[in-house]
């Protein structure tokens, strides 16, 4: 496995550690995430339950058991068992997640951590580029009226 390569079942606690980061960093980007942690008044219990149910995740895949994922982790066995077993909003964001980049490496369209990073939505994104180059223009040439205005007044003055 090369450096960058995303480990879908982790041997030893490196690999453990690239899984857990890879889930944590690629879930909290999901627009859908990104949209409820901003929403959320209670963002670091978010995030928070977002990377234990990462790290459970990369653990189970890396074939440790309930108690050593608790034990591990700092957490009672029922969250973690809660988060594995998708009785979370967490531990379902994340499954999906990797679900997703399994599907992807397995199509041979990921290979590494860093298009991961990607998984966004990229229409969504290039119509809001768009959208927001459209704002742009407008809010130059509403500048150039104002300029113009203000040069007018100045010169009645």
């Amino acid at each position: 496995m090369s450096e960058n390569q995303i480990p879908l079942t982790p041997v030893g606690r490196k690999e453990i550690h690239k899984l857990e980061t890879t889930l944590l960093i690629a879930t909290l980007l999901r627009p859908e995430v990104l949209k409820m942690v901003k929403e959320s008044s209670e963002r670091l219990t978010w995030v928070d339950s977002l990377a234990v149910a990462a790290g459970a995740l990369a653990r189970e895949k890396a074939g440790m058991n309930l108690s050593q994922i608790a034990e591990e982790i700092g957490r009672t066995k029922q969250t973690i068992r809660k988060h594995l077993k998708e009785g979370s909003k967490a531990g379902q964001l994340v499954r999906e997640t990797y679900e997703i980049i399994k599907n992807l490496v397995k199509e041979g369209t990921i290979n590494d951590i860093f298009p991961v990073l990607a998984l966004s939505d990229e229409k969504k994104l290039s119509e809001e580029v768009a959208q927001l180059k459209k704002e742009k223009e407008e809010i130059k040439k509403a500048l150039v009226k104002i300029k113009e205005e203000v040069e007018k007044l100045a010169n009645r003055l």
